[in-house]
């Protein structure tokens, strides 16, 4: 991703804040906010701030499951599967 041209003093986003969502939510790339020079915010797509939350999320969902397997905490599938039958056994009558 290319953010050189996308990067905008805060009074450029006060004085154009409509036109900036309006270009944002037919899909423009984010923009990076500066004050005194310097990076303080990204304005993005609700819909693209939440796909990258998601994503974040379903890496942290696999990052800790690789620490259950370094760990040793897993157990192999057939054991598995015949307890959630043993299971569903005993609810069954």
């Amino acid at each position: 991703m290319r953010y050189s041209t996308r990067i905008k003093p805060i009074s450029y986003f006060k004085a154009n804040a409509a036109e900036i969502l309006a270009d944002l939510s037919e899909g423009a790339e984010p923009m990076i906010l500066t004050q005194n020079g310097e990076a303080k915010a990204i304005v993005q797509d609700i819909r693209d701030y939440e796909k990258t939350q998601e994503t974040l999320a379903m890496l942290k969902i696999l990052a800790l499951g690789m620490e259950d397997l370094r760990a040793g905490r897993v157990k192999p599938l057939e054991e598995v599967v015949a307890r959630l039958k043993d299971r569903g056994q005993d609810e069954n009558g």
